[in-house]
């Protein structure tokens, strides 16, 4: 069971009344990322947490109470966009921005669908993201104009007759993370609290689902939607 790197974080603003300050989660697999964007995050905030995968932050966020998560699309374990479905669930009230290296108009579309609030690029996250988590907490949508620019929700992102994530369940999405990870079907039965033939199950309606056959393709797939990096 992933377990967070550093809950909770202590803020440098101890100073300040952190009533006054929003309460900020971060998670992003890159330990070097991370810290950078706390640090960034501390001249306004309060860091309350900091994870390094989906399945940790799903663990502390609801403990922690946010008022925003700022998190990466590409995480091990569960990925952002399968962690925003959940955190919506969780703490309804929580913004949700995430902030990635991925630019092209699908990921952003999902983004959204995902329950995010607003959406920046890792590169401009020292310009942007104090801007960002002042226009969400506002109740408004944040995108990062170097995203606009390049018409970032076309009205089918998947293109005609292509499978798409939105094809699979949420439960069936996990399973295929985890499988092109590397996973192995008992270990996958394992995190998920489910047996074996349920895990080769959903694994079987992935392979009809996709008109995928192998875990190589599935890979590909998974990689192709942020669901795991390169």
């Amino acid at each position: 069971m992933p377990v967070p790197i550093s809950p909770p974080y202590p803020s440098s603003c101890a100073g300040k009344s952190s009533r006054n300050l929003p309460r900020i989660v971060l998670a992003d697999d890159h330990p070097m990322v991370l810290e950078g964007v706390a640090r960034l995050v501390e001249e306004f905030a309060e860091v309350v947490g900091k994870v390094e995968d989906g399945r940790a932050l799903l663990n502390i966020a609801p403990h922690l109470n946010p008022d925003v998560v700022v998190m990466d699309i590409s995480m091990p374990s569960l990925n952002g966009l399968e962690s925003a479905r959940h955190l919506q669930k969780l703490i309804p009230h929580c913004k949700i921005i995430f902030l990635t290296m991925h630019g092209d108009s699908s990921y952003i579309t999902a983004a959204f669908e995902a329950g995010a609030s607003g959406y920046l690029l890792k590169r401009s996250a020292g310009s942007e993201l104090k801007q960002a988590v002042q226009t969400v907490l506002a109740g408004n949508t944040y995108v990062t104009p170097l995203v606009l620019r390049r018409d970032p929700f076309p009205q089918n992102s998947q293109g005609m007759g292509r499978p798409s994530l939105s094809q699979l369940t949420p439960r069936q999405r996990e399973v295929l993370q985890l499988l092109a990870e590397g996973s192995s079907i008992k270990s996958i039965a394992g995190l998920l609290k489910i047996s074996t033939k349920t895990v080769e199950f959903h694994k079987a309606k992935v392979i009809e689902t996709l008109g995928m056959h192998t875990i190589p393709e599935l890979t590909q797939f998974a990689v192709a939607h942020g669901l795991v990096e390169k």
